[in-house]
């Protein structure tokens, strides 16, 4: 069989996207699209969702209203990115591999996401761009440009600014893709500087540069920590008063899923309202002085939550995973893909609900994946690395930094896993590193199976969803 060529490859990944345009188009807009869209339409914004996507969005509705034109910017960074991976594998002859990362492109539950207007797509549209840019020259052993650099620059500062999250993602990622060769404590300290600088300029960037107000957004994790601790001690030095304690474990505001109830209007928020009025920087020295007095119950409310978004030790039918088949109902003019794509999200429903739609599955091979690859020689090896140690990094990040168990907040550790594994190769598999993962594996499969089978199925609607007891 011939070599595929990169311009062939180039050709049909250009291909591909104007398919997925036409098949998609004007895209799936969710409670979140709409409520940004709204914000576009006024001409006010905030920081609840991201003022870059927002402020983007604006720019773009002077061309053409509606969720069609940021649908292109993350199909186009997807199939741009997937496209030059697979392209510089085809050139260095790795003929299987190219062909992984187009099997990887299509996924029908990637890709069903790719289709949802969120921040979610942004953020992996601009980090699979950068990704493949990164790798177009690296896979052949050339330096990136000062153009390949600038845009890399400019797709990763997006990425930050779009998802809050992004940074336990980029910042081991940056560090990972530097030359061949550079020290550990160097690129330890690159990801370092990358942290610290999104945590410090993100706000006034946010707030000073594109305009976007308050919204007390930051004020949610510390108050979703600090009702898990109440919940579990009793203890009124969370800030929570004794009679608000006990109606939060009589109403089940707390649950392990999300946040979600603390702030609902018809429940929990009279509340949590009284602590929401204080500044952050209160609640989270209240959370520091609660985790120092009850670290085992913050350990349990946190390791609860962990559970619940790896989807390890939870019922079958566990919400959040699938991409919407249908947009949300608006009367901004916000409308919907047809039947064909409707088909595809059934399709992509239907595969996340079973393994490739559990986190903690992606976990592990990533975990054993970057312990095959730790000491192997090559610019592919390091690239998986790299892509390793980005998913890791924002996994971890959640057993801290999460409020929420949608499956979108995992995309891109799935994606970069699976990039890495077909970058890498079978190569690195040894025969230790594959009895690890085959035992791993089956140890996860048997306790997910066991939870699915034994635990009540929860149920589907949000509104009854917010009222059930089952977690």
């Amino acid at each position: 069989m011939d070599r595929p060529t990169p311009r062939a490859v180039l050709a049909g990944a250009a291909l591909g996207f104007v398919a997925c345009v036409a098949l998609f188009w004007p895209g799936f807009a969710t409670y979140d699209s709409v409520v940004q869209y709204r914000q576009v339409l006024g001409g006010v914004y905030d920081d609840w969702h991201p003022p870059v996507m927002a402020r983007l969005w604006a720019l773009l509705h002077g061309v053409t209203p509606g969720a069609g034109p940021m649908l292109l910017l993350q199909l186009a960074g997807w199939w741009i990115g997937m496209g030059l991976l697979a392209a510089a594998l085809a050139r260095s002859g790795r003929r299987l591999a190219a062909l992984a990362i187009g099997l990887i492109t299509l996924w029908p539950p990637f890709l069903g996401w790719q289709a949802a207007v969120l921040k979610d797509g942004q953020a992996v549209g601009a980090l699979a761009a950068a990704t493949g840019t990164i790798g177009w020259f690296r896979l052949r052993g050339v330096r990136l440009p000062l153009t390949g650099r600038l845009a890399v620059a400019g797709l990763i500062a997006f990425a930050l600014l779009v998802r809050a999250n992004a940074v336990f993602a980029v910042a081991p990622l940056i560090a990972g893709m530097m030359p061949t060769g550079t020290r550990r404590t160097r690129r330890m300290l690159v990801a370092a500087i990358v942290t610290a600088g999104t945590l410090v300029l993100s706000p006034p960037i946010n707030h000073l540069l594109l305009g976007a107000a308050v919204s007390g957004v930051e004020k949610t994790q510390p108050l979703y920590d600090l009702a898990g601790i109440a919940v579990r001690t009793g203890d009124a030095r969370t800030g929570f008063t004794a009679a608000e304690i006990a109606t939060l474990r009589r109403r089940h505001c707390v649950r392990s899923y999300f946040w979600d109830p603390l702030g609902d209007e018809g429940g929990c928020a009279g509340v949590t309202g009284r602590l929401l009025s204080q500044k952050a920087s209160y609640l989270y020295a209240s959370l520091a002085r609660a985790v120092i007095a009850h670290s085992l119950a913050y350990a349990a409310h946190r390791i609860a939550h962990l559970n619940a978004t790896d989807r390890l030790w939870v019922p079958k039918g566990w919400p959040g995973a699938a991409p919407p088949a249908g947009s949300e109902p608006n009367d901004l003019g916000l409308g919907q893909p047809g039947r064909l794509a409707a088909g595809w999200q059934g399709i992509a429903g239907w595969l996340i609900g079973g393994p490739a739609g559990w986190p903690i599955l992606w976990i592990v091979f990533a975990t054993v994946a970057l312990a095959a690859t730790w000491k192997a020689a090559g610019e592919a090896a390091g690239i998986a690395r790299a892509l390793l140690v980005s998913a890791l990094g924002l996994e971890a990040s959640f057993a801290v930094i999460s409020i929420a168990a949608d499956l979108r907040y995992h995309l891109w550790a799935m994606i970069a896993t699976a990039l890495a594994l077909a970058i890498a190769g079978r190569g690195v598999w040894t025969r230790r590193a594959t009895s690890w993962l085959v035992c791993s594996l089956a140890l996860v499969v048997a306790v997910v199976t066991a939870a699915r089978l034994s635990l009540p199925s929860p149920p589907a609607a949000y509104a009854d969803w917010m009222r059930w007891t089952g977690d």
